[in-house]
């Protein structure tokens, strides 16, 4: 059951259109991942599931409602969570958690303790004294502590440390064991890696691709350093090889994932001694699609 609706979102500011025609759904139960850099339209497509802005065009739902009309009774249900949490600064930690649920009307106090336990906060200190990681970790508290059935964090683990970033992991799968659904928009790839169940990637206002990691991951490519008994020769040229470098007695080289199996073939007539691979990520794809277009706009503006 889809549990986000949207449908052809276009959103202009002016004469700027920020988002193009944007289609996403989230089904309920699912960690669904949003990435793209800084700028690319992530934040701008959360206001507008949050009722924050109204769309120029195209359908927004959430829970089968009207992202704009309904947003009040939606807010009742969903818990945000933005990269920059402003807080009252002369409000303890603890009272501003507590001022979140009470607004929520509903939320659980022996799950807000074992958070507070849990990521390591201070709730007597005032919001003014703290560090941006602490108040990242109020937010968060209280987004967890919340009864929501939806969670809406855009690039919520900025500023915290390892640590907290794993606790952060923890309770995302926690209350995705709980039927619940998540929508996690960051450009840390290889946190979206950990979690999430289908990703999009949106680039300049618009949906690039989308899927299931497993269905992604045939886009990338897999860096390999082989070293072998005789000199490995004329596999460069192979299709599927690129950005072949002889270094250290090796050779060093990534291989588009559809044409890895044509090219240890291929490699092993020169009697393999040594192979190490780095599984592709959601980095190599990431990248991958930006340096394509960023060459094809170049190409095209150099044969104008």
């Amino acid at each position: 059951m889809s549990l986000v609706e949207v449908k052809g979102l276009t959103k202009r500011f002016g004469k700027f259109t920020a988002l193009k025609k944007v289609d996403l759904s989230v089904n309920e139960g699912e960690i669904y991942g949003f990435i793209g850099p800084n700028g690319a339209g992530k934040s701008t497509t959360i206001r507008v599931l949050l009722g924050m802005l109204k769309p120029s065009e195209g359908q927004v739902t959430i829970f089968g409602k009207d992202a704009w009309k309904d947003a009040v009774a939606i807010h009742k249900r969903v818990a945000y969570v933005s990269g920059d949490a402003n807080l009252w600064p002369n409000l303890t930690g603890g009272e501003v958690i507590d001022l979140f649920l009470t607004m929520r009307g509903k939320g659980n106090e022996n799950r807000r303790d074992e958070l507070i336990q849990r990521f390591k906060l201070d709730p007597s200190k005032k919001c003014r004294t703290y560090s941006k990681g602490n108040r990242q970790k109020i937010a968060l508290i209280a987004a967890f502590a919340s009864e929501a059935d939806l969670y809406i964090l855009d690039e919520p683990t900025a500023g915290l440390d390892p640590l907290m970033e794993r606790i952060f992991q923890e309770c995302i799968l926690e209350v995705k064991q709980q039927g619940k659904t998540v929508l996690l928009s960051s450009h840390i790839l290889s946190e979206v890696e950990k979690l999430c169940d289908r990703v999009a990637i949106i680039r300049e206002g618009e949906i690039i691709e989308t899927g299931t990691l497993s269905q992604m991951i045939h886009l990338t490519r897999t860096k390999l350093i082989v070293e072998t008994r005789k000199a490995m020769v004329g596999f460069s040229e192979l299709k599927g090889v690129h950005d072949a470098v002889y270094k250290n007695g090796g050779w060093e080289f990534q291989v588009d994932s559809e044409e890895m199996e044509r090219v240890i073939h291929y490699i092993s007539q020169f009697g393999v001694l040594k192979i190490d691979s780095a599984p592709p990520t959601l980095e190599d794809l990431f990248i991958r699609h930006y340096k394509e277009d960023s060459e094809q706009q170049s190409s095209v503006k150099g044969g104008v």
